[in-house]
């Protein structure tokens, strides 16, 4: 940050988020002349809060068209998927056949690398989705959109905390190109996907970032055993997994 200079926080702010969205997602921006590395990963989560609106305004739209919640929720997958390239739906399903679908480290990384989908990553691919869906259809349906935000917001900041507290398995690829963060540029990107959680759907952001916090040290702990580390796929994985976690949390709470 520029000092105390309130523009230049500003500016490095936007700039920084503006880096989030080039990582994270594939929507038409223009470059940056100095990409910050390590990454600011501590705007990630106003980056998906940024996503998540967009993805939600197409969902209001189709309810004010008159579909129903669950073409609506389905249109906000949809376009989810598209501006971010499937890249977090790519690392789940890799991820899935990857760490269920080897037998020892070398093999269960060459398995990430490929291109190919095998039956682990379609059955986490499909399920996760559905579940997805689901809780995104009953929150919808209940009028609680900024449930939808909030997980959307909470769900980046457990990509950060595994990138500065573990070390990358591969030693390439892109979690490894784009540097490894600090510690407190991790705590950051928490506080700021906790705030943003509060002020879009009050003290149930507490539960579901909680849920999100419990599902992100899981993933974690699997991940550190079977590979040793984590990888751009272990990352976008844990967005899909810790985002479904805080729906379903908010789910249960609101609906």
């Amino acid at each position: 940050m520029a000092g105390n200079d309130p523009s230049g926080i500003v500016t490095r702010g936007l700039h920084d988020l503006r880096a989030g969205l080039g990582l994270l997602s594939r929507l038409p921006l223009p470059p940056l002349s100095d990409w910050p590395n390590p990454p600011a990963v501590w705007a990630w989560p106003l980056a998906g809060l940024v996503l998540g609106a967009l993805a939600l305004a197409g969902g209001a739209a189709a309810l004010a068209f008159g579909l129903s919640p669950g073409l609506a929720a389905a249109l906000m997958l949809m376009l989810g998927t598209v501006m971010t390239g499937a890249m977090h739906e790519d690392g789940l399903a890799d991820s899935c056949d990857g760490l269920w679908g080897g037998w020892d480290r070398d093999r269960r990384l060459a398995i990430m690398k490929d291109s190919h989908i095998g039956s682990y990553g379609v059955m986490g691919l499909v399920l996760v989705t559905l579940a997805r869906w689901s809780a995104l259809s009953a929150l919808l349906a209940v009028g609680h959109w900024g449930a939808a935000l909030a997980a959307a917001a909470i769900s980046r900041a457990p990509m950060a905390v595994l990138m500065a507290a573990l070390p990358n398995a591969r030693g390439g690829g892109l979690s490894a190109s784009v540097g490894r963060p600090s510690q407190d540029a991790a705590a950051a990107a928490c506080g700021v996907a906790l705030l943003a959680g509060l002020i879009c759907t009050g003290w149930v952001a507490l539960a579901m970032a909680a849920a999100a916090t419990v599902v992100g040290w899981l993933l974690a702990r699997i991940a550190l055993r079977k590979i040793g580390g984590q990888t751009g796929d272990i990352l976008g994985a844990t967005q899909q997994l810790t985002e479904l976690a805080a729906l379903a949390c908010a789910t249960a709470l609101l609906t």
